[in-house]
């Protein structure tokens, strides 16, 4: 069969058709002319290269190849509108639906942490997959729809990518609980001479944007390690005298084996966005997850 000859209108016919096995009550059914269902049904005819309903004493009765059609064209239509629908209306109570994100593991522990908390009381058949958030990927994921959501800065947040601004991020310094070197009032000077674990998610990297901002005043810090993840620094830190400038709401749990110093000094920080393609904007239940994680974060 000639599949770019089949329209939407043929199949809603057709499935009145083999509901109402009669031409004047599928025409009532679906408010046109009875002229213009017979069309369609020779159009049909024509398609499938069968009668599919033939006359019989009282309406018509379908033929073999039409009782094949009639789950699947039923449940395909059926599908079709429940998606359609779910683009119109969402239910979170009652909801089933997966949403990918790619974020980072520091966005996974402040954001998709306490989203999944609550979907868990708010929307139970809503499932969150994380993904690991590729810089240079995520834009063509979103576009393939193999993402829904990114978690990204400003700079990757693209500008024919929707976006919504979440919060602006400091930094804050940890070590260990009883490092012999950190206190407060820790002045830049003494900041720089200190071990330090920094995170290149990319791998390998000894420098970040703050070793930048740091060099226009002269200085250097001291980096002993580049960590592929957040979530290795607060361990590895606890147990020696390395030292780590993190994201402050990484800390969101505290920890008495930590020392947490603020830097007064320290100006930089990072927006945090989530990115999503023009494809899903429209999804009901996509603007809902959106919306809640923009108001789970207003209220951290």
């Amino acid at each position: 069969m000639d599949t770019t000859r089949l329209d939407l209108n043929l199949l809603l016919t057709l499935e009145a058709l083999l509901a109402e096995q009669n031409v004047t009550k599928a025409a009532a059914r679906l408010h046109l002319s009875q002229p213009a269902v017979s069309t369609q049904l020779n159009r049909l005819r024509d398609m499938f290269d069968d009668p599919l309903l033939i006359p019989a004493r009282r309406g018509m009765t379908p033929t073999a190849k039409a009782l094949e059609l009639i789950i699947p064209v039923r449940e395909s239509l059926e599908k079709l509108r429940q998606t359609l629908q779910s683009h119109k209306d969402f239910y979170p109570q009652r909801a089933e639906l997966t949403v990918n994100i790619a974020c980072t593991d520091y966005t996974q522990a402040a954001i998709v942490m306490p989203l999944v908390l609550a979907l868990r009381q708010q929307a139970p058949g809503v499932r969150i997959a994380a993904c690991h958030y590729n810089p240079a990927q995520f834009e063509q994921q979103l576009a393939s729809g193999e993402l829904d959501i990114a978690i990204a800065s400003h700079d990757a947040a693209k500008s024919h990518l929707r976006s919504c601004h979440l919060f602006d991020e400091t930094y804050v310094l940890i070590g260990r609980r009883d490092h012999p070197a950190l206190q407060e009032n820790l002045s830049i000077e003494e900041f720089v001479q200190l071990e330090h674990v920094i995170v290149s998610p990319s791998g390998g990297s000894f420098t970040t944007p703050i070793d930048d901002a740091l060099a226009t005043f002269g200085h250097k810090r001291n980096v002993v390690m580049s960590a592929a993840t957040f979530l290795f620094v607060p361990q590895i830190v606890s147990v020696s005298d390395l030292v780590a400038l993190v994201p402050r709401r990484l800390l969101q749990v505290k920890s008495e084996l930590l020392s947490v110093i603020e830097l007064p000094w320290l100006a930089e920080q990072f927006d945090v966005n989530l990115v999503w393609h023009e494809r899903s904007h429209g999804h009901a239940g996509h603007r809902w997850v959106r919306e809640l994680i923009a108001e789970l974060l207003s209220h951290s």
